[in-house]
């Protein structure tokens, strides 16, 4: 793409995106973007995915990324459609999703009248991207999209935003598209700093590991397996566990650490060394006078964004650099200066990690979740164990189901990369869109949303898309008629049981009816018995199916 070609700004525009390797555009169009949809009209190799409303459009972009690696593209109408997706900008910001976020601008003379639609993008967009622009000239759009793809992808990764008025969509000219630029970060540390880790390591009597996003944005998943087994480490997924942050299955793998503060400082304070890979450092959501980080401990971390290292907390060792090229030189340095006595060591380690790891956990949740299959109102513990016992072969899960997931974890094995994804940053409304964006992606594998009934009226509108595009996904909504986690944490930290503002029974709402509006599939279950016929019913249809799940909704009874 260097050659210089008269060419039309929406054409153009198309054109840069799919040389970046952007293979879906998810967008909700508007007058000023007109030129691009015309250019669309013209080509077939571009999908163009409609969302009913900017936030979903986001949603959707960011799943499909998330489950793919790759660049996407999405594109939102003028200030209030920004306005609009801020909340998934802000999610796709917290996950390190790669994004080019475009809203078509008013044209520039007319935008000096400031007509109806009309405000400055750019700066309410950049507080939560990487970089924001306008594009006011067509002769700089090639150079203003290869930047900002370079942006986007270079680690950390994370959303651009590009302002394209109208004019400049609209507008002729001779340019050269230029060419892709990405940079590489898969480096290794020095020998030097490979020698030190693998000594600090070693000299270690009680290591543990925990894993984060970059070990998944790595494809780190099978080396830092490897690594915790070769060093007996107990191998912890971060505390805020949106993937697979480890393999569920290794032998060291203990399961995800909580988000209490109180909790987190109990379960790591038997270990003297704690790794930190690719992972943010004990982050939490609730405020509390605990400290989750154990006196006197010794911190490494290994990881590419600068902003995380030793941001919180020293660190006696803190890399940049790449996960898995980091561990691929630690482990043979570790294998040569370990000597016999420390893989002695590090086998007996891994013997006695077996017998409260994952799959012991495993164990005791099946069972615990088994013991409440005939509850009424039907048990949130016991439905995840239906949905994971039912889910195919490569099946994958995305979760923003809050308080009625807390089995899951336990339950759900993380085989791949892609076998789960998870509400990250708290932005309710995600589950449902980015359901759609995994399936895209991943066409051939099996994909359940499961979403709470508050966060699911964020963005009831992306069942739509799911059955305009018939994508056969399975929606299984908790329904506990309420904000549930709201309930709790007012008991919990308050001991108030006047619920204001936080139920939604009155009048109660319809899911499978709003879902059969939108074309989709629905049946409504409150006895257990039709649970897993649903979801084996659903798993076999060609299209979407939503199955709204009365569960309990007593808040003393789920603190159990």
């Amino acid at each position: 793409m260097t050659g210089i070609n008269s060419i039309q700004g929406g054409e153009a525009f198309l054109s840069l995106l799919k040389n970046e390797g952007v293979t879906h555009i998810f967008g909700n169009p508007g007058t000023t973007e007109l030129p691009v949809m015309d250019a669309l009209s013209k080509q077939s190799d571009l999908p163009y995915v409609l969302g009913l409303q900017e936030s979903i459009v986001i949603g959707m972009a960011d799943g499909f990324s998330r489950a793919s690696g790759q660049l996407v593209a999405c594109n939102v109408h003028v200030a209030p459609g920004l306005g609009n997706a801020m909340g998934s900008i802000y999610n796709a910001a917290f996950t390190n999703t790669p994004m080019i976020i475009t809203a078509g601008q008013q044209e520039q003379g007319h935008g000096l009248t400031e007509p109806v639609l009309y405000a400055p993008l750019v700066p309410i967009a950049a507080p939560l991207v990487k970089w924001a622009i306008e594009i006011t000239r067509l002769e700089d759009m090639p150079r203003i999209i290869r930047r900002a793809a370079k942006v986007a992808m270079t680690p950390p990764m994370g959303p651009v935003f590009l302002s394209l008025p109208g004019d400049v969509l609209s507008d002729h000219a001779a340019i050269n598209l230029g060419a892709q630029s990405r940079v590489d970060s898969k480096v290794q540390p020095s020998n030097v700093a490979i020698a030190g880790l693998a000594k600090r390591i070693i000299e270690a009597k009680n290591p543990a590991i925990i894993s984060g996003n970059e070990v998944v944005i790595s494809n780190a998943l099978d080396a830092v397996s490897k690594l915790a087994k070769q060093i007996g480490a107990a191998a912890y997924q971060q505390t805020i566990a949106y993937g697979s942050h480890f393999l569920s299955r290794s032998p060291t793998y203990m399961g995800a650490l909580s988000r209490s503060q109180k909790e987190i400082k109990k379960t790591l304070e038997p270990y003297d060394l704690l790794i930190f890979l690719g992972s943010t450092v004990l982050q939490t959501s609730v405020a509390s006078e605990v400290d989750p980080m154990p006196e006197g401990a010794n911190v490494v971390q290994i990881g590419l964004d600068d902003w995380e290292l030793a941001k919180n907390y020293s660190s006696d060792i803190a890399i940049r650099a790449d996960v898995k090229e980091t561990v691929k030189g630690l482990i043979p340095e570790i294998e040569s200066h370990g000597g016999v006595e420390f893989l002695r060591l590090a086998q007996t380690r891994v013997t006695e990690l077996e017998k409260a790891n994952w799959e012991s956990k495993n164990l005791k949740a099946r069972r615990a979740a088994l013991s409440k299959s005939s509850a009424l109102p039907i048990e949130p513990d016991w439905l995840m164990l239906s949905i994971v016992d039912t889910l195919e072969e490569g099946g994958i899960i995305v979760n923003e189901s809050l308080t009625s997931s807390r089995a899951l974890p336990d339950l759900l094995p993380y085989v791949d990369r892609y076998s789960f994804h998870g509400n990250a940053s708290g932005g309710i409304g995600w589950g449902l869109p980015a359901a759609v964006g995994v399936k895209l992606a991943h066409p051939d594998r099996p994909v359940t949303c499961l979403s709470g009934d508050g966060s699911a009226m964020y963005s009831i509108q992306a069942l739509w898309t799911a059955a305009h595009l018939n994508l056969p996904i399975t929606f299984v909504i908790t329904n506990n008629r309420s904000y549930r986690i709201l309930k709790q944490r007012l008991l919990g930290f308050h001991k108030n049981e006047r619920y204001i503002g936080m139920d939604f029974d009155n009048p109660k709402i319809d899911f499978s009816g709003i879902a059969r509006s939108l074309g989709v599939a629905a049946e409504t279950i409150s006895n257990p018995d039709e649970v897993r016929p649903a979801l084996n019913a659903a798993s076999q249809r060609s299209g979407p199916t939503l199955i709204d799940v009365i569960v309990e909704s007593n808040v003393k009874a789920m603190s159990k």
